[in-house]
């Protein structure tokens, strides 16, 4: 078996055109690690943001990095003291960092789910980032609570589809932006209100709003403070400056997400079952992450566009 692999790189911050396809060593999983050979691995805003350096402050790297947040595979060797995975198992799972973007992966095991047997490697791996972000953000500044009027931001995309399910869930009033090819999906997730944001200005619709959840960031995050009820809180997941950005008496909180297996794998049952909606919109090859990484940063859809190791 070759001790080398392909993985998804970066030496330096830049554009599009440093994100390279680079032959390097296979890993050898260490203690409380397990080697994952990775069949699918999720593309996310926080990989074009890495590669151009946007959150090198609040998320620091020593490059060169491999990128690549979220992934599914199965165990391809385990390490000293492990004890949850056997080799041949099924899982998924988001890095805590980065690494995803590679042919096999070493990981803590403790940061990984079991695959429901239902769940395709390919929507496995779309859901480790995106569903447990959505769910810890929604909660970052307390307990939801009945009749909370809740806005999100890019309510379409892999975050905010889930937010605006787990919202609705709560019994909170929700408000979305989503584009025009958008707002059907949106509405059928369960939002209460959609606002388009090609031909309306949803901070001259709403008002006295408990929790914006900002998923877009730049002018909309500097337009959501109009939109706050005097109590209320923005939590931003794409702003890191979002506290410089703060106008006074207003609160925001910047987030950053965490792996919780535990979380992952309750959520990931809930999508198995069809309890959570969720949309795939692209499926890639390998070759491909680097063009997928800049369409994520350049193009907005419907669904989350996954990278298929096998093609």
């Amino acid at each position: 078996m070759s001790n080398v692999q392909r993985a998804v790189l970066i030496r330096d911050y830049g554009g599009a055109e440093i994100t390279e396809i680079a032959t390097i060593e296979k890993p050898i999983p260490e203690s409380g690690q397990v080697l994952v050979r990775v069949r699918a691995a999720g593309i996310n805003g926080i990989d074009w943001k890495v590669r151009e350096g946007n959150v090198k402050r609040a998320f620091p790297l020593q490059l060169p990095i491999i990128l690549g947040a979220e992934m599914a595979g199965v165990i391809e060797a385990v390490g000293p003291n492990t004890s949850r995975f056997r080799v041949g198992d099924r899982v998924m799972g988001a890095m805590g960092k980065l690494g995803a973007f590679a042919e096999f992966v070493v990981i803590n095991e403790a940061n990984l789910s079991p695959t429901p047997e239902a769940l395709s490697d390919i929507h496995a791996a779309a859901i480790p980032v995106s569903a447990v972000a959505a769910w810890n953000s929604l909660h970052y500044a307390g307990p939801l609570y009945s009749g909370q009027k809740i806005l999100i931001h890019g309510a379409a995309g892999g975050l905010g589809s889930y937010a605006v399910q787990y919202a609705k869930k709560a019994g909170a009033k929700v408000f979305a932006t989503a584009g025009q090819a958008d707002l059907n999906f949106v509405k059928s997730l369960g939002a209460n209100e959609v606002i388009n944001y090609h031909t309306q200005r949803f901070e001259d619709i709403l008002q006295d709003i408990d929790l914006v959840l900002d998923y877009v960031g730049g002018e909309v995050l500097d337009l959501s403070w109009q939109v706050l009820a005097t109590d209320g809180t923005v939590i931003s997941t794409a702003s890191p400056d979002i506290l410089i950005r703060m106008p006074p008496n207003r609160r925001g909180l910047w987030f950053m997400n965490q792996p919780n297996p535990e979380l992952l794998e309750r959520l990931a049952i809930d999508v198995s079952n069809d309890a959570l909606q969720f949309r795939i919109g692209d499926v890639v090859g390998f070759t491909d992450i680097p063009n997928a990484i800049e369409r994520n940063r350049t193009v907005s859809g419907i669904g989350k566009v996954v990278a298929d190791f096998s093609i």
